[in-house]
C-alpha cells in the first residue's frame, strides 16, 4: 500500500511537468502570434488552454484523494499540498497566454504591439519562455540553481513592465485609445506570467528544503 502511495506522489510531479511543457509552448506560440497577427496559431493557443486546463483538473482531483484516503503527513503532506498549489499557477500561465493569443484574434489583421513597444514585448515574451522551460527542468530535476534563475528573469520582466509605462507616458505617445489599453494589457499579462513561474519555483523550493523563503510578488 505505501509504495503505491509513493507512486501515486510520482505522478503528481510528473502531471506538474507535463502541464509546465504545455504552459511552454503556449506562450511560445501565443507570442509567435501576438508578433505576427497570426490568428490561426492564436486560435491554436486558445483552443489547447482546455487542455491545460483538463490536466489540472486531473492532477487536482488525484491529490485531493491522496489527501483523503491516504491521510499524508509532514514532507509528504507537503508534497500534495504544494502540487494543489502549484497546478493553480500553471493553469493561471496558460491563462494568460491565452489572453495573449485572444489580443492577437481581438485586433487581426492588425498587430497589436505599437511599433514603439515591439522589441519590448519580444524581449519580455522571450523571458517568460524561458522561465516555462526552467520550470519544467526544475520540477523534474529540483535542481534549486534554477529557482534563482527563474526569479533574476521575472525581475527583468518587472523592469520591462514598468518601462512600457515610461513609454506610454512620453509627451510623443500617439497610439488609439484602444491600442493604449492593448498594450497595456499585454505588458501586464506577460509581467503576472513571470510572477507565478516564480511562485511555482518558490514552492518547488519549499519542497526540496521545507523553508519558505520569498519575497512577495505583485
Amino acid at each position: 500500500m505505501r509504495k503505491l502511495f509513493q507512486e501515486d506522489l510520482l505522478n503528481l510531479g510528473d502531471q506538474l511537468a507535463d502541464i509546465a511543457v504545455l504552459v511552454a509552448e503556449a506562450m511560445d506560440k501565443a507570442y509567435r502570434s501576438f508578433e505576427t497577427a497570426d490568428v490561426q496559431l492564436a486560435e491554436e493557443v486558445i483552443a489547447a488552454d482546455q487542455r491545460i486546463d483538463a490536466k489540472q483538473v486531473d492532477l487536482d482531483e488525484k491529490a485531493i484523494e491522496l489527501l483523503a484516503l491516504q491521510g499524508p503527513v509532514a514532507a509528504d503532506l507537503r508534497l500534495v499540498v504544494g502540487a494543489l498549489r502549484m497546478s493553480t499557477s500553471l493553469e493561471r500561465m496558460g491563462d494568460l497566454a491565452r489572453h495573449i493569443a485572444q489580443l492577437t484574434r481581438l485586433r487581426y489583421p492588425d498587430t497589436v504591439s505599437p511599433t514603439a513597444l515591439v522589441t519590448v514585448y519580444r524581449e519580455m515574451a522571450e523571458k517568460c519562455h524561458s522561465i516555462a522551460k526552467k520550470l519544467v527542468e526544475l520540477l523534474v530535476t529540483r535542481q534549486l540553481d534554477l529557482v534563482d534563475e527563474i526569479v533574476a528573469l521575472n525581475e527583468q520582466i518587472d523592469e520591462l513592465h514598468a518601462g512600457v509605462f515610461i513609454t506610454i507616458a512620453k509627451p510623443d505617445w500617439d497610439a488609439s485609445p484602444a491600442s493604449t489599453a492593448d498594450a497595456t494589457l499585454a505588458s501586464r499579462f506577460f509581467e503576472r506570467f513571470g510572477d507565478h513561474g516564480v511562485s511555482v519555483a518558490h514552492k518547488v523550493q519549499y519542497l526540496v528544503t521545507g523553508e519558505w523563503e520569498t519575497k512577495p510578488t505583485a
